[in-house]
């Protein structure tokens, strides 16, 4: 590598760095540095009560919220309770019904039978009526046995 002096140029020592025209006195950049530290600091006073009153609204609607909830879990179980009431009302009545009707079933089929061979026994002798028929003789074969 070659000197880096030869390539730079290099500054006379007495040579002001900046014109003295552009120089602001210090009092007045503390002054813009103090206003604007106000200004940032009455804007987080005011996004901090943004903030708290945003929190209050959002408390008060989860609370309106977990009310109304409740109400509605109240009446829900409410509905629920008398549905499950009811069903057992019902079922009951169903068992009733169905123990009714399986008694009226009962009571036919032994009035049916009973009817049955209360009408059918003066007309038809039964099975042990007509052997025994079978094997005694009738009065008719008597009379002729006797007339012979």
């Amino acid at each position: 590598m070659a000197n880096s002096d030869a390539t730079t140029p290099s500054l006379p020592v007495n040579a002001p760095l900046a014109p003295k025209e552009n120089i602001t006195p210090i009092g007045s950049k503390l002054a813009e540095l103090n206003e604007s530290r106000s200004e940032m600091l009455t804007r987080i006073q005011n996004l901090k009560q943004d903030l708290q009153n945003w929190r209050s609204k959002l408390d008060t609607q989860v609370k309106v919220y977990q009310e109304e909830l409740s109400g509605l879990k109240l009446s829900l179980n409410a509905e629920v309770e008398q549905l499950r009431s009811e069903f057992q009302e019902l079922r009951g009545t169903l068992h009733q019904q169905q123990e009714d009707v399986t008694a009226s079933l009962r009571d036919l089929g032994l009035q049916d039978v009973s009817a049955r061979e209360t009408k059918e026994a003066p007309l038809a002798p039964t099975v042990e009526e007509k052997s025994e028929e079978a094997h005694a003789p009738s009065v008719e074969e008597t009379d002729k046995k006797d007339q012979n």
